[in-house]
Protein backbone atom coordinates (compact mmCIF):
# COMPACT_ATOMS: atom_id res chain seq x y z
CA UNK A 1 0.00 0.00 0.00
CA UNK A 2 1.57 3.32 -0.91
CA UNK A 3 1.48 5.99 1.42
CA UNK A 4 0.76 9.67 0.64
CA UNK A 5 1.99 12.65 2.52
CA UNK A 6 0.68 16.02 1.61
CA UNK A 7 3.06 19.11 1.73
CA UNK A 8 0.47 21.44 1.10
CA UNK A 9 -2.58 21.76 3.63
CA UNK A 10 -5.82 22.41 2.13
CA UNK A 11 -5.75 25.96 2.42
CA UNK A 12 -2.08 25.70 -0.06
CA UNK A 13 -0.05 26.33 3.38
CA UNK A 14 3.04 24.77 3.45
CA UNK A 15 3.66 21.91 6.16
CA UNK A 16 7.35 23.15 7.41
CA UNK A 17 8.08 20.43 9.33
CA UNK A 18 7.67 18.06 6.45
CA UNK A 19 9.43 20.84 4.29
CA UNK A 20 12.81 20.56 6.44
CA UNK A 21 12.94 16.78 6.49
CA UNK A 22 12.51 17.19 2.44
CA UNK A 23 15.68 19.81 2.89
CA UNK A 24 17.34 17.17 4.71
CA UNK A 25 16.69 14.16 2.68
CA UNK A 26 18.11 16.30 -0.60
CA UNK A 27 21.51 17.46 1.47
CA UNK A 28 21.99 13.60 2.45
CA UNK A 29 21.53 12.21 -0.83
CA UNK A 30 23.41 12.30 -4.27
CA UNK A 31 20.93 14.11 -6.09
CA UNK A 32 21.26 18.05 -6.79
CA UNK A 33 17.71 18.78 -7.18
CA UNK A 34 14.06 18.08 -6.39
CA UNK A 35 11.25 19.68 -7.79
CA UNK A 36 7.45 18.84 -5.77
CA UNK A 37 3.91 20.01 -7.45
CA UNK A 38 0.59 19.06 -5.46
CA UNK A 39 -2.20 21.49 -7.15
CA UNK A 40 -1.28 24.86 -7.09
CA UNK A 41 1.61 24.34 -4.65
CA UNK A 42 5.07 24.11 -6.10
CA UNK A 43 8.50 23.26 -3.84
CA UNK A 44 11.76 23.39 -5.20
CA UNK A 45 14.63 22.10 -3.61
CA UNK A 46 18.77 23.07 -5.33
CA UNK A 47 21.64 21.83 -3.44
CA UNK A 48 24.13 24.58 -3.74
CA UNK A 49 27.97 24.73 -4.42
CA UNK A 50 29.79 24.18 -1.32
CA UNK A 51 30.70 27.59 -1.03
CA UNK A 52 28.41 31.10 -0.10
CA UNK A 53 25.82 31.51 -2.66
CA UNK A 54 25.08 35.14 -3.67
CA UNK A 55 22.19 36.50 -2.61
CA UNK A 56 21.81 34.21 0.55
CA UNK A 57 22.12 34.34 3.79
CA UNK A 58 25.08 32.39 5.32
CA UNK A 59 25.12 31.53 9.20
CA UNK A 60 28.70 33.53 10.02
CA UNK A 61 31.29 31.07 10.49
CA UNK A 62 33.15 31.38 14.35
CA UNK A 63 36.68 30.54 14.78
CA UNK A 64 38.06 29.31 18.10
CA UNK A 65 40.52 31.54 19.03
CA UNK A 66 44.28 30.39 18.78
CA UNK A 67 46.42 29.85 21.60
CA UNK A 68 49.49 31.95 22.01
CA UNK A 69 53.05 30.21 21.71
CA UNK A 70 54.12 29.01 24.99
CA UNK A 71 57.16 30.71 24.68
CA UNK A 72 54.61 34.67 24.40
CA UNK A 73 53.12 32.91 27.14
CA UNK A 74 56.02 31.98 29.88
CA UNK A 75 57.68 36.06 28.91
CA UNK A 76 54.59 37.37 30.42
CA UNK A 77 55.04 37.87 34.37
CA UNK A 78 52.15 36.43 36.36
CA UNK A 79 50.52 38.62 38.04
CA UNK A 80 51.05 38.48 42.16
CA UNK A 81 47.19 39.46 43.33
CA UNK A 82 44.82 38.11 40.19
CA UNK A 83 41.75 39.33 40.18
CA UNK A 84 39.37 36.50 41.35
CA UNK A 85 36.62 36.27 38.09
CA UNK A 86 32.88 36.21 39.10
CA UNK A 87 31.19 33.30 38.69
CA UNK A 88 28.27 33.38 35.72
CA UNK A 89 24.82 33.56 37.04
CA UNK A 90 23.13 30.39 36.90
CA UNK A 91 20.93 29.55 34.24
CA UNK A 92 17.35 29.30 35.27
CA UNK A 93 16.37 25.91 36.07
CA UNK A 94 13.08 24.62 34.48
CA UNK A 95 11.46 23.42 31.26
CA UNK A 96 12.92 24.37 28.02
CA UNK A 97 10.60 25.72 25.29
CA UNK A 98 12.38 25.33 21.77
CA UNK A 99 12.37 26.56 18.73
CA UNK A 100 10.87 24.02 15.90
CA UNK A 101 12.12 25.95 13.13
CA UNK A 102 14.27 28.08 11.33
CA UNK A 103 13.29 32.01 11.15
CA UNK A 104 13.21 35.22 12.88
CA UNK A 105 11.66 35.16 16.36
CA UNK A 106 8.77 37.74 17.88
CA UNK A 107 7.59 38.13 20.72
CA UNK A 108 3.84 39.75 19.54
CA UNK A 109 2.25 39.84 16.56
CA UNK A 110 3.15 43.56 15.75
CA UNK A 111 5.35 46.05 16.97
CA UNK A 112 2.52 47.98 18.76
CA UNK A 113 0.77 44.96 20.47
CA UNK A 114 2.14 43.84 24.06
CA UNK A 115 4.22 40.87 23.97
CA UNK A 116 2.34 37.54 24.43
CA UNK A 117 4.18 36.51 27.40
CA UNK A 118 6.46 38.34 29.94
CA UNK A 119 8.99 36.81 32.83
CA UNK A 120 7.11 35.90 35.85
CA UNK A 121 3.42 35.83 33.85
CA UNK A 122 1.69 32.56 33.78
CA UNK A 123 1.03 30.76 31.13
CA UNK A 124 -1.01 27.42 30.09
CA UNK A 125 -0.67 24.70 27.98
CA UNK A 126 -1.62 25.43 24.48
CA UNK A 127 -1.29 29.25 25.29
CA UNK A 128 0.98 31.52 22.09
CA UNK A 129 4.37 32.56 23.88
CA UNK A 130 6.10 34.28 20.40
CA UNK A 131 5.73 33.93 16.64
CA UNK A 132 8.80 32.67 14.83
CA UNK A 133 8.53 33.85 11.21
CA UNK A 134 9.78 31.06 8.56
CA UNK A 135 9.72 31.90 4.82
CA UNK A 136 7.03 34.69 5.21
CA UNK A 137 4.30 32.83 7.25
CA UNK A 138 4.24 33.45 10.68
CA UNK A 139 3.78 30.70 13.15
CA UNK A 140 2.84 30.83 16.53
CA UNK A 141 4.79 29.03 19.01
CA UNK A 142 2.73 27.61 22.10
CA UNK A 143 3.66 27.15 25.26
CA UNK A 144 3.32 23.42 26.26
CA UNK A 145 3.23 23.25 29.79
CA UNK A 146 1.51 25.15 32.23
CA UNK A 147 3.87 27.53 34.69
CA UNK A 148 5.35 30.87 35.16
CA UNK A 149 7.73 32.33 32.43
CA UNK A 150 10.86 32.20 34.47
CA UNK A 151 13.36 33.43 31.46
CA UNK A 152 12.73 34.70 27.82
CA UNK A 153 16.14 33.76 26.18
CA UNK A 154 15.86 35.87 22.69
CA UNK A 155 15.56 39.05 22.20
CA UNK A 156 12.67 40.54 19.61
CA UNK A 157 13.06 40.32 15.98
CA UNK A 158 16.62 37.77 16.61
CA UNK A 159 16.99 35.43 14.00
CA UNK A 160 16.41 32.08 15.51
CA UNK A 161 17.71 28.42 15.11
CA UNK A 162 16.08 24.86 14.94
CA UNK A 163 16.26 23.42 18.95
CA UNK A 164 17.73 27.19 20.09
CA UNK A 165 16.13 27.32 23.54
CA UNK A 166 13.48 30.82 23.53
CA UNK A 167 12.04 30.04 27.20
CA UNK A 168 12.24 29.00 30.78
CA UNK A 169 8.96 27.83 31.91
CA UNK A 170 8.59 26.23 35.94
Amino acid sequence: MERRTRLFTESGHMDLRKLKTLIDLVAESGIAELEITEGDGKVRIVKGPQGPMPGYFQPAMVAAPQAAPAAVMQAAPAPSAAPVAEPAPAAPTGHVVKSPMVGTFYRSANPNSAPFAEVGASVKAGETLCIIEAMKLMNEIESDMTGTVKAILVENGQPVEYGQPLFVIE
